[in-house]
């Protein structure tokens, strides 16, 4: 039985996740933090990230809690004709299905989505996860995140010449393509308000980590040259860097030459910004390796906090290096609401604020099989039993 939120832009609208992992799961919680009424469907042996620690909750893992809020949780194993009978019962009033499942599997299983849901579920948005699509040369190819991150050429800008290439510290590809699965299924319900039809919204992790690959893309386009490892600098503007201090790492992007003009005078150093070699951003991007020596002498005789304070209330982006701690314990944090608290659940909060019909939490992540009884009815408890997952 769907259920109504009291909150959010997209209350009233009703989704399945058959995901795992990480970017459905992500674009399921995204889309419940705004209302949507999502119910998590797992293998009865949970989804794999339920294991993915430590760190643990009494039921899973941090990286189950990170992504899978605002659900309702059940078990169906659907490599079972039943399981599968109960999975369409689902979908009769629904308006999404998310699923990442292997291509070909829905098809194997007799659910897929040209021949089947399409047609017995017209007005279905139904979005397809894969890693690479389903066609083409790499066409129905497993691919997770940091595999991805290779293939793409996001590893071969990121690190120093000292460490080659280099894997970005988050899962930004699945980050990112979760991001664009929860776009693309808005298009398609507000589209649908138009002609009354769902459709197919593919999104491949291999395809969000091409169109992540800016400036580096642009600039082979226009250039032919391969973008070099920079470690911490911009291949297009300089100074926009990391930087030692006295008494911290900070990080200063200077954008442009007016910026550029303040950032030399903070330093003492105003003649920088008259030099020829220093005074338009082209040059600087030149002269770089010189220039950068300078900046960092310099550097290293201040108070990096006050300097970069001073840096920002000034026009200039500048920062200290935070770890993880120091920035969701940050005064800003807090007052942003970045970190939000629910029924023992941490996590961090909304980055999309809405002025009418904001969203919030209002649910932790579900145990494994927590609402199977409530929403497939009594007696739904023996789909927990453990059995083999086919994704």
């Amino acid at each position: 039985m769907p259920v109504s939120s009291p909150f959010g832009a997209l209350r009233g609208v009703r989704i399945i996740d058959a995901s795992r992992v990480l970017a459905g799961p992500y674009c399921g919680q995204l889309l419940a933090d705004h209302g949507a009424d999502v119910i998590k469907i797992e293998p009865p042996g949970g989804d794999d990230t339920r294991r993915w620690g430590p760190p643990f909750t009494e039921d899973a893992a941090s990286y189950y809690t990170g992504v899978n809020r605002n659900k309702r949780g059940i078990t169906l194993d659907l490599t079972q004709d039943e399981a599968r009978e109960r999975l369409l019962d689902l979908l009769e009033d629904a308006d999404v299905f998310i699923e990442n499942f292997k291509a070909g599997t829905l098809e194997k299983w007799g659910l897929g989505y040209e021949e089947v849901l399409a047609k017995r579920f017209p007005r279905l948005v139904h979005c397809r996860i894969t890693g690479f699509g389903t066609d083409g040369p790499l066409g129905a190819l497993p691919g997770y995140d940091a595999v991805i991150q290779g293939m793409a050429g996001l590893m071969s800008i990121n690190g120093t010449p000292a460490s080659g290439p280099t894997r970005i510290g988050i899962p930004l590809v699945d980050i990112s393509t979760g991001t664009q699965a929860a776009l693309g299924i808005t298009m398609a319900l507000h589209e649908r308000h138009t002609s009354q039809r769902g459709q197919l919204v593919e999104v491949a992790l291999y395809d969000v980590a091409l169109s992540l690959l800016h400036p580096p893309a642009a600039n082979w386009l226009l250039s032919g040259v391969p973008q070099p490892l920079l470690g911490n600098g911009h291949p297009n503007i300089v100074p926009y860097d990391k930087f030692q201090t006295a008494t911290a790492d900070v990080f200063i992007g200077v954008g442009n030459d007016g910026q550029f003009r303040k950032f030399a005078a903070a330093l003492g150093r105003a003649d920088l910004a008259e030099n020829e070699r220093y005074s338009t951003n082209p040059q600087r991007v030149r002269n770089r390796q010189e220039l950068t020596l300078i900046l960092q002498q310099e550097l290293l005789l201040l108070d990096g906090v006050a300097l970069c304070d001073r840096l920002a209330r000034a026009g200039v982006p500048a920062g200290p290096i935070n770890d993880v701690g120091q920035a969701l314990s940050h005064a800003h944090t807090q007052h942003r609401e970045m970190v939000v608290e629910l029924d023992g659940y941490r996590g961090t909060g909304l980055p999309v604020k809405l002025s009418r019909t904001p969203g919030r939490p209002s649910r932790r992540p579900p145990r494994l099989g927590e609402h199977n009884e409530e929403i497939l009815g009594s007696g739904a408890a023996h789909e927990v039993a453990a059995v083999g997952d086919e994704r």
